[in-house]
């Protein structure tokens, strides 16, 4: 069975964990998930199956959409509430929503982060959160990326020595919100992390798109296939298309470069194009960056056998 499991992500499970009972669930070894999500987040959580793992690189490279919680007056090692706190600044008196909302404009576009120590992110090829449970801090690259939208979703909620309020997120691939949590927490002047997080988008799959393991469950006793299953073809949907004939498309199994004509003029240089034939996708193809009028395969989905 090939496709894409638009999971609705539990709290309590790993991103791994996901994939294996996937595996269970539909009897196949090749399986794998298109962007970690840590155990303490729901959401959306895409899951390629079969050949559709040959895609798996499309659907991670799209944008994402979370709500998250704020909690101000404690950070943690983690940046997230399962970590213990290492430093503290009672919240007396919480700021103002226009404080808060200066602040979050202030986030909008290209900014810079540090991924956080527990991740998954290599550094000599070792995961950070390996370090981490070693004790050791290393030091991390920067990355750039973009956050998109961001706004104040709540009211400020006090706590006994915190306050917490909710945000709203669309953000490039990469993006920490753990981390955006705590850089939010330094511009407000205290000590802060992610109390809670649910991604609500990834790419243009939604929330409301995803189905529970449960619904996946009783769907499969039955012998049908859950409403949030796709086949490659509508997981890649949004890929400009090319359709070829069936004599062209002996080649393109093949992994044969295919020269452009009036049909490619629309593709930009750096686009990625589905090659369908008989309503399949076949392959997917980019421009040559060397030869003018020139396609490369990128990946051959369908192979002449």
């Amino acid at each position: 069975m090939d496709g894409v499991l638009l999971l609705h992500k539990p709290r309590g499970m790993t991103s791994n964990d996901c994939v294996q009972k996937v595996r269970k669930l539909f009897r196949t070894k090749k399986a794998g998930h298109t962007g970690t999500l840590d155990p303490d987040v729901s959401g959306v959580l895409p899951i390629c199956i079969g050949k559709a793992t040959k895609i798996s690189s499309y659907l991670m490279a799209e944008n994402k959409e979370y709500i998250a919680e704020v909690t101000l007056g404690a950070a943690t090692e983690t940046e997230d509430a399962s970590g213990s706190i290492i430093a503290e600044k009672e919240v007396k008196l919480p700021p103002s929503k226009e404080e808060i909302e200066r602040v979050l404009e202030s986030f909008r576009g290209e900014i810079e982060q540090i991924p956080p120590m527990y991740s998954a992110v290599k550094v000599n090829g070792k995961k950070l959160y390996e370090y981490a449970r070693e004790g050791k801090v290393v030091e991390r690259p920067k990355r750039r990326v973009v956050i998109h939208a961001i706004h104040l979703l709540s009211d400020i909620k006090q706590h006994d020595k915190t306050a917490s309020f909710s945000i709203q997120v669309s953000c490039s691939k990469g993006t920490y919100i753990r981390t955006l949590a705590v850089m939010i927490g330094e511009k407000l002047g205290y000590p802060a992390h992610m109390s809670e997080l649910v991604r609500i988008r990834s790419g243009r799959f939604h929330l409301h798109d995803c189905v529970t393991f449960s619904a996946v469950e009783q769907c499969l006793k039955t012998g049908d296939l859950p409403n949030g299953f796709l086949s490659i073809e509508e997981a890649l949907n949004q890929l400009p298309k090319i359709k070829i004939n069936d004599t062209l498309a002996k080649k393109v199994k093949n992994g044969a470069m295919l020269e452009m004509n009036e049909d490619f003029q629309h593709i930009g240089q750096n686009d990625v194009v589905a090659i369908w034939n008989n309503r399949e996708i076949i392959a997917i193809y980019k421009k040559h960056s060397e030869k003018n009028n020139v396609l490369k395969p990128v990946k051959v989905l369908k192979t002449n056998e």
